[in-house]
């Protein structure tokens, strides 16, 4: 029992460092980090005894599917607040009050949201919700879903920032700014197995156009 324990903390070490290293190459080039990044997860999805990926379909494992690297979905987008009376602590000043998003499992998780990003680019018009994870540590969590759900990607939708598990993109304080790059974007552990449950996108995180970039299923 405890040498599970210390593998789930190894796995989510070498998950922080994949993504700290994505971040730091990305700055200056973002495609090849991105490659890099995706060489590495299908190794760790692979070999890591806490992979997310069945047991049983490890050893066939051939690594996941992605479309290539389209740069006009990466972007620095602005964190406007929901409430100018929201805080990072729960306190009785702080506006947002807890709320559960969608599961594909029978637990909830408490959530806030935070804010709300105008997208770019090919996405110009449109915006998603930002949502803090309540609980010790808490954690930024931008999901959404697309015209691709069911058919080219996993049908309750794909992640792209899930800080509290490392997945996170960067930013600045200064100008209040998220990097938000779909390239990234990523299913999430209940595509894989569904013995996970995890916290889906509301609907107001449904995006109408297609979005063809970062994880895909495999094409059959």
């Amino acid at each position: 029992m405890a040498l599970g324990y210390l593998e789930l903390a190894d796995w989510r070490r070498r998950v922080a460092w994949l993504f700290a290293t994505w971040r730091e190459a990305s700055s200056a080039d973002p495609a090849a980090a991105t490659l890099a990044f995706r060489a590495e997860k299908d190794r760790l999805l692979a070999t890591h005894p806490q992979s997310p990926l069945p047991r049983d379909s490890r050893a066939k494992f051939e690594g996941l599917a992605y479309w290539p690297y389209e740069p006009t979905y990466r972007m620095a987008v602005p964190l406007e607040p929901v409430d100018s009376r929201v805080g990072p602590h729960d306190d009785p000043d702080a506006g947002a009050a807890p709320l559960a998003l969608p599961s594909s499992g029978a637990g909830a998780i408490s959530f806030r949201r935070i804010g709300r990003v105008q997208l770019t680019g090919p996405l110009e018009g449109h915006s998603l919700s930002v949502f803090w994870i309540d609980g010790y540590g808490g954690g930024l969590f931008l999901p959404f879903r697309d015209a691709t759900n069911g058919t080219e990607t996993y049908g309750a939708g794909r992640y792209a920032l899930d800080t509290i598990k490392s997945a996170d993109h960067g930013g600045d304080l200064v100008t209040g700014t998220l990097v938000v790059d779909f390239n990234m974007a990523f299913h999430p552990s209940c595509a894989y197995d569904p013995r996970w449950s995890c916290p889906l996108a509301p609907p107001e995180n449904r995006l109408a156009p297609p979005l063809r970039v970062g994880e895909r299923l495999r094409p059959t």
